[in-house]
């Protein structure tokens, strides 16, 4: 077998893949001469200075030397006398990245004073499409297509290697020049930066002569027109980096006229081709009105979204998980561990930690599978149960008692941050201040326009939680949760109930005291793990892709995340078949309200991720099961790791949706004229039973389907 059919090999397959690097590769067989990662200034992983090989990650596209433009390349047919000497440099090693492909010009790489030559060709990708997409809710689907009448019901698109055998699949071979813009919008989440060098990657490496234009300032740089132009030495320090600051971010909306035209007129005014928008839940909802509106005024800039949250709550049958996840969950778990450490050790502290993840509680689930705290509070189930302050201060109360019989006096409990908008009390306060808010009425006036049972809780509350309630809300109206500190509030009504316990004699343990910790920032800003690299750089690519497509108000998306990183499936999903619309009540028959959007996806309390914690609930809070995870790896043991939300969770919505096809497939194969008559009636009385139920199911007074 020649070298070239080793490497079809590895890269073959009917997806669009990535294998291990060539630096992980030759890593085997001259790891100490290699040295450790380094990236430029900043970087841990990157090109190494003095030789001209470098990498992507510990897996992705191979990185070629400074003076080839840093593009990804394949190994390609090598001029008589070179394909020996690679190939036996190369002998040792069980994988490379390569991207298929087909081309023109010579990248020549010295490694250690030997010369390989190398393609830096496109890469040829096919595309298929499937059938037209509909929205999870029916009975929001009416109201969506009325509002974006251009973009709903587009059909999901798979990228295919050119080799693929799939019929009436795409072969996109042509590669014009394209002008491309690029924003980051709301919270930096680790990968971010990655998502840059992905994109920036693809463009360079289809047409030199294209352009990335990164927006500075976030949304408010789009609306001034404020841009960077991204370049190879522009990235050389940001790649594998936490962070938004290569270009900055702002956490306001597109939502008003006044700012979707202003956006238009920046993308006409740049002759872009395509904009690409980085962000969560809000970001994405905001570049499907986008795409909307830009085909409404003959606009050709395309939208592409990209799922990037720390939050973890942008999930639905195409997205299972998002950038920033993976990392910000591995950190904050490492810090939650060493707190469990610290408790133990000391044994007279109950820590209260809130976590960062917005009004789901993803992130809190997460941490607690793999750092085992004594108590996790789900924002989920208080919202549920419809737990006042009080249910859930008698809670931990009883549960430190329980731990005090045991001769356990500390304790760590996590609570997220959304907890107080899903106790029913104070969001009900948070929702009438919000209201006076937008009546103009100032901060020092609002508590005394408050009606009278908001205006007794609010003074029964500490001073410190009035101020943070006052606060103004965000540009999606939601409450500024990082600012509010639930865990100070629980901790100190714990305490005044311990107290009163102990002194009527029902409580006889050591006196409680309590530290609060909120941990948010700590994470958002780390070195992205070996995972988010990855599939941050694989969206970015795919980015390229659905632009040189064609398509627009589309999501980069990649399944098969919980498999090896060459088994990743990539493609593109319809922005608005990730649209619900919000509703008044839950009730059946309940009328959709408000303007169409991507929701943030709550904890599934049927999920098999909440039933694992459940199993394990009553061990935790009695007994000393603290795991410490240590710091993300990126390499050996660990570093391929995912996250119990990835793994447990059964997301193989797209193969259930091929599974489905094939079984119909098989029918119409057997279901032919001539086949007999008993096997025509069975076909029907089967098809008939499952068109029955599946139209009960699909209806919009069936209660499975109502949106959260």
């Amino acid at each position: 077998m020649s070298g070239e059919q080793k490497m079809r090999r590895v890269a073959g397959g009917n997806s669009y893949r990535l294998g291990q690097s060539l630096w992980e590769c030759l890593g085997k067989r001259y790891g100490r001469r290699l040295g450790r990662y380094s990236e430029g200034l900043r970087g841990r992983r990157g090109t190494r200075k003095g030789n001209g090989v470098g990498f992507r990650g510990s897996q992705g596209a191979v990185r070629g030397p400074e003076e080839a433009g840093g593009v990804p390349a394949r190994i390609a047919p090598l001029p008589p006398g070179i394909e020996s000497n690679l190939i036996l440099l190369l002998r040792h090693c069980y994988a490379i990245s390569v991207f298929l492909a087909s081309g023109v010009d010579w990248m020549l790489v010295t490694f250690f004073g030997l010369k390989f030559y190398f393609k830096t060709d496109g890469t040829t990708v096919g595309i298929e499409f499937g059938n037209a997409t509909t929205c999870a809710d029916p009975s929001s689907a009416h109201v969506i297509g009325q509002a974006f009448p251009h973009t709903f019901g587009q059909p999901l698109a798979h990228f295919l290697s050119a080799t693929a055998k799939v019929p009436n699949a795409q072969i996109i071979t042509e590669h014009p020049p394209m002008r491309v813009g690029i924003v980051f919008c709301g919270r930096q989440s680790p990968g971010g930066h990655n998502v840059v060098w992905g994109l920036y990657s693809a463009i360079k490496l289809h047409n030199r002569d294209n352009t990335l234009l990164g927006f500075v300032g976030g949304t408010e740089g789009l609306f001034a027109q404020r841009t960077l132009e991204i370049t190879e030495e522009v990235l050389s320090s940001y790649k594998n980096q936490g962070g938004y600051d290569l270009l900055g971010r702002t956490v306001d909306q597109i939502r008003t006229t006044e700012q979707v035209n202003a956006a238009l007129t920046a993308c006409q005014d740049l002759k872009l081709d395509g904009l690409v928008i980085i962000g969560g839940v809000t970001s994405n909802s905001d570049a499907a009105q986008l795409a909307e509106t830009f085909v409404e005024a003959k606009c050709p800039t395309k939208v592409v979204g990209v799922p990037v949250t720390l939050n973890g709550d942008l999930k639905n049958q195409f997205v299972e998980t998002d950038v920033g996840f993976d990392t910000v969950c591995r950190v904050n778990s490492q810090l939650i561990s060493n707190v469990c450490i610290d408790a133990l050790s000391a044994e007279k502290y109950y820590y209260f930690i809130r976590l960062m993840g917005r009004k789901a509680s993803h992130v809190a689930l997460e941490c607690a599978l793999q750092s085992h705290p004594n108590m996790l509070i789900l924002g989920e189930e208080v919202a549920l149960s419809k737990l006042t302050i009080f249910d859930i201060t008698k809670q931990i109360c009883d549960a430190v008692q329980a731990r005090a019989e045991k001769e356990k006096n500390h304790g760590v409990i996590l609570i997220p941050e959304g907890l107080v908008e899903s106790i029913p009390e104070l969001y009900a306060l948070l929702q009438e201040i919000h209201g006076l808010h937008s009546q103009g009425i100032s901060i020092e006036n609002i508590s005394s326009h408050l009606s009278p049972w908001a205006s007794a809780l609010f003074e029964f509350l500490p001073p410190f939680i009035r101020r943070q309630l006052l606060l103004h809300p965000e540009s999606d109206d939601s409450a500024q949760l990082s600012q509010i500190e639930t865990e100070k509030l629980l901790a100190q009504l714990v305490e005044a109930e311990m107290n009163r316990r102990m002194k009527e004699g029902i409580y006889k343990g050591k006196k409680f005291n309590a530290i609060c910790h909120f941990f948010g920032y700590q994470a958002r800003g780390s070195l992205p793990s070996k995972f988010d690299c990855d599939y941050a750089y694989v969206l970015g690519h795919i980015c390229y892709h659905i632009l040189s497509a064609g398509l627009n108000g589309y999501m980069a998306t990649v399944t098969n995340l919980k498999h090896p990183v060459n088994k990743w499936c990539c493609g593109a999903a319809p922005l608005t078949a990730m649209m619900n619309v919000k509703r008044h009540s839950r009730g059946s028959g309940a009328i959709p309200i408000g303007r169409p959007a991507i929701h943030p996806a709550t904890i599934d309390l049927k999920g098999k991720v909440y039933e694992l914690l459940r199993q394990k609930a009553s061990s935790f809070l009695l007994d000393d099961l603290y795991r410490n995870p240590g710091p993300p790896q990126f390499e050996g043991p660990g570093a391929d790791d995912k996250t119990f939300t990835l793994s447990i969770e059964d997301q193989d919505y797209m193969g259930r949706i091929k599974k489905l096809q094939d079984y119909l497939d098989t029918v119409k194969s057997i279901i032919k004229p001539g086949c007999s008559q008993d096997v025509l009636k069975a076909a029907l009385s089967a098809m008939a039973s499952v068109t029955q139920v599946l139209t009960v199911m699909s209806s919009p007074s069936f209660g499975g389907l109502q949106p959260l």
